[in-house]
């Protein structure tokens, strides 16, 4: 983890953990429909770091075997790979990417999925049941920093619409914050 993102994961977050009380659970439970971000503010740098359910993205979360899944697997990923097309920081703050880096047991990776028993709504188990991740971590620089009022995530929302809310942990030039943003509540300010 970079060292603007682990600031991040060290700092007990209150609110966030009120945020999550709703599903039973921390920040790091598997929730179909809800992803986690990190986003940190240092000078000219915009760090935002992506956890979510691959659900969330392509649909599925088992290895992608038939053409169809396949091709999805790879749409996401080319998606995932323009951050700037889902993540809209001010625009006076001119900012480029610097870096993207993509992670998940259905890009290919290393990684395998975690396989446990899951509970649904009526507590009952759901044995075998594969949750994949897809992480990202996008390192974007500003132009011009001072003009960094916030990032709209409304795009986002959009081109992934299995994501229906965003639990958010920010540290910037005002400080700590914790935020969920949902379709109709995209707009983080800083």
């Amino acid at each position: 983890m970079r060292p603007l993102l682990l600031a991040l994961a060290l700092f007990p977050f209150a609110a966030a953990q009120a945020l999550d009380e709703h599903a039973h659970g921390s920040l790091g439970k598997h929730e179909h429909g809800v992803a986690q971000l990190n986003v940190a503010v240092d000078g000219a740098s915009l760090e935002l770091e992506l956890d979510s359910p691959a659900m969330n993205f392509v649909g599925f979360e088992h290895a992608a075997s038939s053409a169809a899944d396949q091709a999805r697997v790879a749409q996401v990923k080319a998606q995932l790979g323009q951050p700037l097309e889902l993540f809209q920081p001010s625009a006076a703050a001119q900012c480029s990417v610097a870096s993207v880096a993509l992670s998940s047991p259905l890009f290919g990776d290393a990684t395998t999925p975690a396989t446990h028993a899951d509970a649904d709504d009526d507590g009952d188990a759901h044995e075998g049941h594969q949750h994949s991740d897809i992480n990202a971590h996008y390192r974007l620089t500003c132009a011009t920093p001072a003009a960094l009022a916030g990032l709209d995530l409304a795009p986002l929302f959009k081109r992934f619409p299995g994501t229906q809310k965003l639990l958010v942990q920010a540290i910037g030039p005002n400080g700590q914050q914790g935020a969920e943003l949902t379709p109709a509540n995209s707009v983080l300010t800083f």
